[in-house]
């Protein structure tokens, strides 16, 4: 189970209530793949696909394609605000990573 920190689902709310689609699903996709592992972005859905796989967190309800759900079981989404900015950070423990190529992930 994906968990929605209770900070990140306050500030979900607040953007979904801007966009007056209260429908809208949080989609969780594949953004790219570094040293770290698989990096995942996060976008707003109104739609389902055939192989999705959706679920509810904290009162957001969230999508994302099969094969991500199988690799991204146990994650969190939370909220984040310091001296850098603020913005959605995603956690997923299976995430591996580590590729040893980077020279900069030690």
């Amino acid at each position: 189970m994906i968990e929605v920190t209770d900070r990140a689902a306050a500030e979900l709310k607040t953007l979904i209530e801007q966009e007056e689609k209260p429908e809208l699903a949080l989609r969780i996709f594949v953004a790219g793949v570094a040293c770290s592992g698989i990096q995942y972005g996060l976008a707003f859905d109104d739609e389902t696909k055939e192989d999705d796989v959706t679920m509810e967190s904290n009162g957001i309800k969230l999508v994302m394609a099969k094969d991500i759900e199988r690799n991204f079981s146990e994650g969190s989404i939370d909220f984040i605000e310091d001296e850098n900015g603020k913005g959605f950070l995603i956690r997923n423990p299976n995430a591996g990573g580590g590729c040893g190529t980077c020279g900069g992930c030690h």
